[in-house]
């Protein structure tokens, strides 16, 4: 009992260049998954999988954070916050790991892995970004969302060339196994630092943990943010744009090399994709506040996405336009997700339980994107009737978000 006691003590705000350690936890919260889509068919033929089996890989990581999320505050209160943490950069590194050497089972169950433990990074890592920065929660919420976007485009953009340079896709995704395991050892150091000035009493009653814990016992919170259709258009909105986000990031570099482009360049198309969403997402919060909604911020963030899909079946080879539009939506997209689930919560209590409802339900909805896009591509034969659905639903998030922009007077 007196370590677990110890151990939550350690959650505590660190100093000096401990505290940006976060930024650099949320680096490796995409890359993984990131990494596959341009390799993906690489992965089809040397594995002899079909686009629809092609699709189920890409679909666990959304499954894997619809079913993880809800139980990492059990996590929290058991490990601490930052050993929670410290446990998911290795669980990274281990499926990463497992994934590209395993053989047949390692795929499936390292991307399992990884997937539960990227999971933990998302629910976590904004706790530890208002915890830390509880002076400038908006400017950290904002470099974190970057650096998560910052992280998923070096993957796409690396991932191919590392395959030709090392030979084929395994030694390819095994590379992202390492930077999360230098990360792991700076956590590491930061928790000993912690550990050195904690004040054991004082920090227990008051860690961010212990509170946490107190204030999502109550059953009635929970009932009480469900029962809210608030809940349930925040939570759309989060399950579309990440559906779109993950559609495109699997599946865009096929579309890409089926219209004539190398895979190289294709990873480009990706890297523009994942890349200008750093900067849409850091000029968006000007658009937050608008006539006292955030309208205006949903749907210039949803808007694009929707152009996107439109020109990508009516004009394919300006592919390189359309990725650039499309990762203006999907970097503003996220911070409005986030921004919103901190918005509709009343207070602390419901701000965290909508946080676990719109993330779990949301990578739910997520999962069917790149799932039903893989086995369309199958069924048809080729990208056009995948891509009608994929911009139908881009119109859908367009819909959603003129709800969910108007606060609830409930």
């Amino acid at each position: 009992m007196n370590s677990k006691r110890n151990m939550l003590a350690y959650d505590r705000s660190s100093t000096g260049l401990w505290v940006a350690l976060i930024f650099l936890v949320s680096l490796n919260l995409r890359p993984a998954i990131a990494a596959v889509g341009p390799v993906l068919a690489q992965m089809g033929t040397d594995l002899a999988w079909g686009e629809g089996v092609q699709g189920v890989l890409t679909a666990i990581p959304l499954i894997a954070f619809a079913a993880v999320s809800p139980l990492v505050t059990f996590l929290a209160r058991r490990i601490g916050i930052d050993m929670s943490i410290l446990l998911a950069l290795l669980c990274i590194a281990a499926g990463d790991f497992a994934r590209s050497f395993g053989g047949g089972v390692g795929i499936w169950l390292g991307t399992v892995v990884f997937a539960s433990a990227i999971a933990v990074g998302n629910v976590l890592v904004p706790v530890i970004a208002k915890r830390d920065y509880a002076g400038h929660v908006a400017m950290a919420t904002g470099v974190y969302s970057g650096c998560i976007t910052a992280g998923s485009a070096t993957a796409g953009l690396l991932s191919a060339p590392l395959a030709q340079m090392w030979g084929g896709w395994r030694a390819s995704l095994a590379f992202w196994s390492v930077p999360p395991l230098v990360v792991a050892v700076l956590w590491a150091l930061r928790i000993l630092h912690n550990r050195k000035i904690v004040v054991a009493s004082a920090a227990v009653r008051n860690s961010p943990s212990a509170q946490s814990a107190r204030s999502q016992s109550s059953h009635g919170v929970f009932t009480r943010v469900l029962r809210r259709p608030m809940t349930w258009y925040v939570t759309a909105f989060m399950g579309l744009q990440s559906s779109a986000f993950y559609t495109m990031s699997n599946w865009m570099p096929s579309i890409s090399a089926s219209i004539g482009y190398d895979a190289s360049t294709a990873g480009v198309h990706l890297f523009i994709f994942q890349g200008i969403g750093i900067f849409s997402g850091l000029l968006i919060p000007k658009f937050m506040n608008v006539r006292g909604n955030q309208v205006c911020a949903a749907l210039t963030a949803s808007a694009p996405m929707l152009i996107a899909g439109l020109g990508m079946l009516l004009l394919p080879h300006l592919m390189p336009v359309w990725a650039f539009v499309g990762g203006c939506a999907q970097g503003a997209s996220l911070v409005v997700a986030l921004a919103l689930i901190a918005l509709r919560g009343r207070d602390s209590a419901e701000t965290v339980v909508l946080s676990g409802v719109a993330q779990s339900f949301g990578y739910l909805i997520a999962s069917l994107g790149p799932l039903m896009f893989g086995v369309l591509v199958q069924a048809t034969g080729g990208h056009h009737v995948p891509l009608m659905v994929f911009t139908f639903v881009a119109f859908l998030q367009c819909v959603v978000a003129v709800v969910v922009g108007k606060p609830s007077k409930m």
